[in-house]
């Protein structure tokens, strides 16, 4: 995955009615050490990484890179939401588009936080690259993520197998001005 190419980064912190999407800090590294070893949050992932591994191995402020939003509630990290060019994917129609990715913490699953937080993400994008398409690939077993996809105004381009799953590929097409 590339960066999102002329995108001035990091941009200011992006508010929500609850949230605020904001570049990762050195506060974020336990978050995101939960985050990515959790095997609720990775049923669809592949599973987990082992903890003591990502304790060694993450750096001090993780996830600092463009397109990489901290989903912040209440002053502590909930989730992270992810927007990058796809210039290698298992589905190549997913090739060359920015692709929506995101992880939220168990707890704050079931209160639209995701939802929020996307849509917020997908809005900043629409304003500082206009008209760009925007993909997001989830296996078809994950209902919660097939909801959002279609709540976000993603369509069905293709299903593909990866990881030994069924996989779904959605496109948001951009935002058109109305004359």
């Amino acid at each position: 995955m590339d960066d999102l190419g002329p995108v001035a980064w990091p941009p200011a912190p992006i508010k929500t009615e609850r949230l605020v999407l904001r570049e990762p800090e050195a506060r974020d590294r336990a978050s995101f050490v939960e985050l990515h070893a959790s095997s609720e949050v990775h049923t669809y992932l592949g599973g987990p990484r082992p903890r003591d591994e990502l304790e060694r191995e993450m750096p001090e402020v993780p996830g600092r890179r463009p397109g990489s939003f901290v989903v912040d509630l209440d002053g502590a990290m909930i989730g992270q939401v992810l927007l990058r060019r796809a210039t290698e994917h298992r589905c190549p129609a997913a090739v060359g588009k920015v692709d929506l990715g995101y992880l939220f913490l168990p707890r704050a699953w079931g209160f639209g936080y995701a939802a929020e937080a996307c849509a917020a993400a997908l809005d900043w994008l629409e304003d500082v690259l206009p008209g760009e398409p925007v993909v997001l690939a989830t296996q078809t077993a994950n209902v919660r993520s097939m909801r959002l996809a279609a709540k976000l105004g993603f369509t069905e381009v293709e299903r593909f197998r990866a990881w030994d799953a069924d996989q779904w590929l959605g496109l948001r097409s951009p935002v058109l001005a109305s004359d």
